[in-house]
């Protein structure tokens, strides 16, 4: 359906994760942007955890194999279609022969760094484990346990031809935006450790602007700031983590655990990224910086009742736009 002509190391096939398995440390791997990997999904009919293209590493660049209908979101990546300049966050059609151009990501307000190439039914790739998501630590899911390569060949699940239409969405950045003090925000629930930091810790936590390091990654974003320090030294054995988990090291500097994060960790934890933030926090790019807006329980439900029913009013107007369609 595909074929990879230009790639980076680090474009990978990605569903939405491998849940279930951290008892056997297997990680979760999955998409750096969940809500942008299912909103994709809903434009082409799928369903929410169909596998995507993830990429992160520009320019990509893929020739269609056949008539095929597709969607771009996440990043605003001045996609082109052999030359033709297409809209982000929308489902397009391409014929068998064109060449798809994601170029590097421009800047603006909506700073995005990963951008999401959905086809029709989801890329077909092996179940390993009861999902498609490429784990790169263990080296299995995707496309061989790797990043994609020039000359791989993809294939849609279910292809659908070109029907010349086009429909878009609302980033969710402008559906639901979050900001203190003009910087990018997300909500943090304090963790097990917290209390064990110093008050003035406490408040550097909460009121100073994370810069994210290019010692970043899909396994954890190292922030630099002003170092964290604990009351006493803290001495811990390894436990179980997941994805949003902030954890202090020695030099105090935070590191946030993403989606190909270790399932055992022993550094002491701050905070955890809810999971209604987390793809606000993987698609900020290397060197920008970040604010951590204290929340709790209650308001981390209500966050991620707030995404579910964004992507419920997704569900909603294509199945409006269809119905509209077929009547005319």
């Amino acid at each position: 359906m595909i074929e990879v002509l230009s790639t980076g190391a680090l474009n990978t096939v990605q569903d939405l994760g491998r849940d279930g398995c951290l008892r056997w440390g297997v990680g979760t791997a999955g998409p750096m942007d969940g809500l942008a990997l299912a909103a994709g999904n809903l434009l082409l009919g799928n369903d929410t955890n169909c596998a995507a293209v993830e990429v992160q590493v520009f320019p990509f660049k893929v020739r269609f194999l056949a008539n095929c209908d597709f969607a771009l979101t996440g990043a605003d990546c001045d996609a082109r279609l052999d030359d033709t300049p297409l809209m982000p966050w929308a489902t397009h059609g391409a014929c068998a022969g064109q060449i798809l151009t994601l170029n590097l990501p421009r800047l603006g307000a909506l700073r995005r760094s990963r951008a999401y190439l959905c086809l029709p039914g989801g890329v077909d790739v092996p179940i390993v484990l009861n999902s498609r998501s490429t784990q790169l630590r263990g080296a299995f899911g995707g496309v061989d346990g790797r990043a994609l390569r020039t000359g791989d060949t993809l294939q849609a699940t279910t292809p659908t031809c070109v029907e010349g239409r086009t429909l878009g969405l609302v980033p969710p950045e402008v559906a639901m935006p979050l900001h203190l003090d003009g910087c990018p925000a997300v909500r943090v629930l304090p963790a097990a450790e917290y209390a064990q930091y110093t008050a003035a810790s406490q408040a550097a936590f909460w009121a100073g602007e994370w810069k994210i390091t290019p010692q970043s990654d899909r396994y954890g974003f190292r922030l630099a700031g002003e170092p964290l320090q604990a009351i006493a030294p803290l001495e811990m054995r390894s436990h179980g983590i997941v994805p949003g988990v902030i954890q202090v090291p020695p030099d105090g500097q935070p590191i946030v655990q993403m989606r190909d994060a270790q399932p055992t960790g022993g550094y002491p934890k701050m905070g955890t990224v809810i999971e209604a933030d987390l793809w606000r926090l993987g698609q900020m790019p290397i060197g920008s910086r970040i604010r951590f807006m204290q929340t709790n329980w209650e308001e981390a439900l209500a966050a991620l009742q707030q995404t579910q029913a964004w992507l419920a009013d997704i569900e909603r107007q294509i199945r409006l736009h269809h119905d509209t369609r077929s009547a005319a």
